[in-house]
């Protein structure tokens, strides 16, 4: 069947995927490569990777520029590209199933998040926090089907505080989704983020500045750990502990 008409495990034609990609991803490039210095490691690894079942968690400092920077980073070291920004595998996109969870409220406010959301979004409903107020609801069953559902077919990035504030507490919701569906697990650690740019990521904040990004081997997880054993193994690998709260330069790269 012709891309034209082949749509991913969503619905979403593959065709305009690609459209918005290339579309945010020449709106982030530019950025990337000239008001910032990115300083990435470990994407050696990603060649290594199966095609389906791979879960990318990572500590969270902006709403979107986070995504488009691991997004850029993995697409290029899938085409040999390693450890850059300055090639544009974006425009390519290698890894066509690649998706992201993303709360719901986040990527219906506006115009341009709800174009985002095409690229890949798994959305959720937060179970915590809703319009900036504190709520207690239960867990979306269907929410939590959609993700092993993209990871069944795909590559999915998470970021498991579910919130730009840094070391925030792990949510429970990952590590039910690695005891579940036992994913392969890849860290990523992010830094410089939230002073480059303003909290959705999208607006210039401090140019000129350092953004590291560290992709960590994959964890060796027992899936018969308990819920809560896998949330610290989460913590510690996404730099999100009280250790690593004390000592902020634990991420070398």
């Amino acid at each position: 069947m012709s891309e034209i008409f082949k749509k991913d495990i969503f619905g979403r034609p593959y065709i305009l995927k690609k459209f918005l990609v290339r579309i945010f991803g020449s709106f982030f490039y530019p950025r990337f490569n000239k008001k910032y210095n990115v300083i990435a490691s470990g994407a050696q690894i990603i060649n290594d990777l199966p095609d389906t079942n791979v879960l990318f968690i990572s500590n969270h400092q902006t709403y979107f520029a986070d995504v488009a920077l691991m997004y850029q980073i993995i697409q290029n070291a899938k085409l040999g590209h390693l450890n850059t920004v300055q090639k544009k595998g974006f425009w390519k996109m290698p890894v066509k199933n690649f998706f992201y969870v993303a709360a719901e409220e986040t990527m219906k406010d506006g115009f341009i998040p709800k174009l985002m959301a095409l690229t890949g979004a798994v959305t959720i409903k937060r179970t915590w926090r809703e319009k900036g107020k504190e709520i207690n609801r239960e867990v979306d069953t269907k929410d939590t089907s959609n993700i092993a559902k993209a990871l069944d077919n795909g590559w999915v990035i998470s970021f498991p505080q579910g919130t730009t504030k840094p070391f925030s507490i792990i949510r429970k919701g990952t590590a039910h989704i690695i005891k579940d569906c036992k994913p392969i697990v890849v860290p990523i650690v992010i830094d410089g983020l939230r002073r480059a740019f303003d909290k959705k990521g999208l607006a210039k904040k401090k140019t000129n500045t350092d953004i590291k990004i560290w992709i960590k081997e994959p964890l060796k997880i027992d899936y018969n750990n308990s819920i809560d054993e896998i949330v610290e193994i989460i913590g510690d690998a996404i730099h999100q502990t009280e250790y690593h709260k004390n000592n902020p330069k634990s991420i070398l790269i």
